[in-house]
């Protein structure tokens, strides 16, 4: 059978101008700054009018670990959005913006899929509106005056092997990660170690999607520690006075993006955290607009609900005072029998007792959302391969772990194929049923933190640190900072810290190579296992395929 591509039905659709997609949520022109005819940014001005205005409810989608038969998250956020607005209820989505790395290693596009797409499909996987490039700017000009000011004399006493603040690009070069930087003589300044992350690792973008305002987004700007003298004091973004002239490069980034579905409802595309390095969620700013515009919000979190949803929760709500009413996890029944085992090339092939062998995972999920006091359902992606009987085992599956799993079709048939849903959606939101808490509390010491999302998301036995990395924690503990949540970064293809290990393992350990303090942000990062703050290209790189047409139309973004 054969299938559109995203990038060929992207380009079929009817956009309307995005002025009219303001005015559908009660934005008056003044206040959209139009980037063409179909993408504006929505004033600062206007974002604090709103101030007093009641929240609508907010929905997070999340889904199974990733697999490489693909679940469809983004997709299913975008379908719910249009499934929700088709029921009559005023729906607004809210998704990240797409970082060049994984746009041309291996993803090739992060706007939806099918019939349930964001457009301008092209622009949004590419350079979009220019706020990933402001935060590289910032990102980078902070680390120049580091540099700057170690060679003018270095007033105040940074020890140059001591320097925590490196570089950034958006795009996956492992060439990078660990470089040498200086070199070439007394004019070029003092050589010293570094390396590159990748921008959505900034925490410059951790930053502008947690902060309210351009106020409280310079000052967080200004808690970032960047060094460190001999005696280990830290030395604060502020203290080189970068903070303003960053938050001016930041100014128009910090405006979050509207764009429009194919069928033309409202989106907020804002800002773009990496799930597992970073905490995965689309702006505050975006996601708080959105909820004094519309009576439904439904937002995504990055990767498996292990990484995305558990951020979501403990960081981005903790941090910004969100209550999300209901969770989807979304899953699909190819991912469901390769988790039970069965080979990508295999999945065509009816196996009902793989589907059951492998839902584990699923229901881990189920449980661990429904632990933060959040009631879920599963939404079922269809694809055409699915047969009756793996689907009747999913929802059977599902229902025993007290949760509905419904069949969405959207991808195929827009919101037309995912009404079901969207009912169900509104049936949990209004039951009042959502208790959400934080999994927990702030006052909890950092490493029993680490230990509680190990035992309590990943069901790991134990977590294994060094005792530098123990006395570190301890240390930031004493300067201040041990009321932080906590963000783990590991690989997303499984609970544990091994990509390979799928289903639902139990017993193994949690590996902690290296803590990061993200002052600004407002959180301590755990890196564990092999996890890259600067991913490589894969061997067969998407970039291979991108290229204009004879029409000079975008091809290979699928």
């Amino acid at each position: 059978m054969a299938f559109k591509t995203d990038i060929e039905i992207a380009r079929e659709a009817k956009k309307k101008p995005i002025m009219e997609i303001g005015a559908k949520l009660g934005i008056p022109a003044e206040h959209l700054l139009p980037y063409g005819h179909d993408k504006a940014k929505v004033s600062q001005e206007f974002i604090k009018s709103l101030a007093g205005k009641p929240d609508g409810k907010l929905i997070l989608v999340t889904a199974i670990n990733p697999t490489p038969a693909g679940e469809g998250k983004t997709t299913t956020t975008v379908g719910l959005g249009d499934g929700l607005n088709r029921i009559g209820k005023k729906a607004v989505i809210c998704i990240r913006e797409a970082s060049l790395g994984p746009n041309f290693g291996m993803k090739g596009g992060a706007a939806g899929g099918g019939m349930a797409q964001v457009v301008p499909m092209e622009e949004m996987n590419l350079h979009f509106t220019g706020d990933f490039h402001a935060i590289t700017s910032a990102h980078n000009l902070l680390a120049a005056m580091i540099d700057n000011h170690i060679y003018w004399g270095n007033e105040l006493g940074i020890d140059e092997r001591r320097v925590v603040w490196r570089r950034v690009m958006d795009m996956n070069d492992r060439a990078l990660r660990d470089i040498v930087v200086s070199l070439g003589g007394v004019s070029n300044g003092f050589p010293r170690q570094t390396g590159f992350d990748i921008t959505v690792a900034s925490e410059v973008m951790a930053i502008l999607c947690l902060a309210n305002d351009l106020e409280d987004l310079q000052k967080r700007l200004g808690d970032i520690v960047v060094a460190y003298t001999r005696d280990k004091k830290p030395i604060y973004c502020r203290d080189l006075k970068a903070d303003g002239a960053m938050t001016v490069l930041l100014k128009d980034a910090m405006q979050p993006n509207l764009v429009q579905t194919l069928e033309n409802n409202p989106a907020f595309v804002h800002g773009g955290p990496f799930a597992n390095i970073a905490h995965g969620c689309n702006s505050v700013i975006a996601t708080k607009t959105a909820l004094k515009l519309g009576e439904y919000v439904v937002t995504e979190a990055g990767f498996g609900a292990d990484l995305g949803a558990e951020k979501f929760f403990d960081i981005k709500c903790r941090k910004a005072g969100l209550k999300p009413a209901a969770a989807v996890i979304v899953a699909t029944v190819r991912a469901m029998k390769m988790n039970g085992g069965v080979a990508k090339a295999d999945l065509g092939a009816e196996n009902v007792e793989a589907v059951k062998k492998g839902c584990p995972n699923l229901g881990r999920h189920i449980a661990n959302v429904k632990s933060f006091g959040v009631p879920v359902v599963v939404a079922i992606n269809h694809f055409y391969s699915d047969t009756d009987a793996e689907i009747a085992a999913v929802k059977a599956y599902v229902a025993e772990q007290g949760a509905e799993a419904v069949l969405c079709k959207h991808w195929a048939q827009g919101s037309a194929g995912i009404e079901d849903l969207a009912r169900a959606v509104v049936k949990l939101a209004e039951s009042g049923a959502s208790t959400f808490a934080p999994l927990y509390p702030d006052e909890m010491g950092l490493f029993q933190k680490i230990e509680t999302i190990a035992k309590r998301i990943y069901h790991a036995d134990e977590v294994l640190a060094d005792k530098s990395i123990r006395d570190q924690l301890k240390a930031w503990e004493a300067a201040g900072y041990g009321h932080l949540p906590i963000c783990m970064a590991k690989t997303q293809y499984s609970f544990s810290t091994d990509p390979n290990l799928r289903g639902a393992p139990t017993g193994h350990s949690v590996p902690v190579r290296e803590v990061r303090l993200s002052a600004g942000a407002g959180f301590i990062v755990v890196i564990c296992g092999e996890i890259m703050t600067m991913p490589g290209l894969p061997k067969v790189p998407s970039a291979e395929v991108i290229r204009l047409n004879e029409q000079g139309q975008v091809e290979g973004l699928f």
